[in-house]
């Protein structure tokens, strides 16, 4: 019992429930269950992107580029929706997440192949996928008149009860729990965070790991690229600008450490519901959005300290059990 409520999954659930209790007192209606679906529709995309930031952070590196490839996806697909109207909707999906399949191998191939470090890649293919952006569209935007009713349906199309944004999330979730838990290379992902020395020796490529996670970083990116214009039925520059913050944010919140090698898909997905929450329920309580970033700031120096203190904490009982045995 004692494991179970210390886990950081437990304590973020927590601090959520807190959150919606002390929310419920200044707006009741907020708690109701099609306010609470509608919040986690608003945070789907989130969760999507979360997900696979999660995977590259357990290879001890990190994607900067998720907004960017987004924003890069959903420029191609929108205008390509608006140029080829009759192309099944299925297609465009597929064109979204190859797109940002390649462009997540391309950061992949720079980490692996020139060492380069992650952080100095992503950086900077963040900026060129802006560019291409504003090559590709001439600056311009492409508005709901342009896509037609059926690219802008899926998201909001309504089944079983939730609207489809909300549904490609959940089997977003389900489908990397099962890669993260029941494959080979999930196992790998973890290893190489852990101990890339360890690894190596194991017979698993450091290198490879970490391609294979910017690549399914870059498919969820190009997925939620569609999403996120085909819902908000508009594509510019611009789009979820600064956003990957709040997705290494969800990570950090829901316990992925930094470090690598430490994190779970539960985790992210209750990190980007707890800033999920806390986004919409500041209009509603009267508080500037502005905070958030204020919030975000904290909860981030939080996680932080709270993950060295428990990795510092393992790491004395591990010498103490060395000396006891020694």
């Amino acid at each position: 019992m004692k494991s179970i409520f210390s886990s950081r999954e437990a304590i973020l659930s927590a601090a959520i429930l807190i959150a919606l209790g002390l929310i419920a007192t200044r707006f009741p209606a907020f708690i109701e269950p099609k306010k609470l679906l509608a919040v986690f529709n608003d945070t789907s995309p989130l969760i999507i992107l979360a997900i696979g930031q999660m995977i590259v952070i357990l290879t001890k590196c990190i994607d900067l580029s998720v907004a960017a490839n987004l924003a890069l996806s959903g420029m191609i697909v929108a205008m390509t929706n608006g140029m080829v109207p009759d192309l099944p909707i299925a297609i465009l999906i597929l064109i979204a997440i190859g797109i940002g399949t390649f462009l997540g191998a391309l950061n992949g191939l720079l980490v692996w192949k020139l060492s380069i470090p992650s952080i100095v890649v992503t950086l900077g293919t963040m900026t060129i996928f802006r560019g291409i952006i504003f090559v590709i569209s001439d600056g311009k935007w492409v508005n709901a008149h342009e896509m037609t009713p059926a690219f802008k349906a899926v998201p909001r199309e309504v089944v079983f009860g939730l609207p489809g944004l909300s549904w490609f999330a959940i089997f977003a979730v389900i489908l990397f729990a099962i890669l993260l838990t029941r494959t080979p290379l999930g196992r790998m992902f973890f290893a190489v965070g852990s101990n890339p020395n360890a690894a190596v020796y194991a017979g698993i490529s450091v290198g490879k790991t970490q391609f294979w996670a910017f690549v399914f970083s870059g498919a969820l990116s190009g997925l939620a690229g569609y999403l996120w214009v085909a819902r908000y039925s508009v594509a510019y520059v611009d789009i979820a600008i600064g956003f990957e913050l709040e997705v290494v944010a969800a990570c950090v919140i829901g316990g992925v450490a930094i470090s690598g090698g430490i994190g779970s898909i539960a985790g992210a997905v209750l990190g980007a519901l707890f800033l999920g929450v806390i986004k919409n329920a500041l209009p509603v309580i009267g508080i500037s959005p502005f905070w958030q970033m204020a919030i975000s700031g904290s909860a981030i120096i939080v996680a932080i300290a709270l993950n060295t203190r428990a990795l510092r904490k393992k790491g004395r009982v591990i010498l103490k059990s060395a000396e006891a045995q020694g």
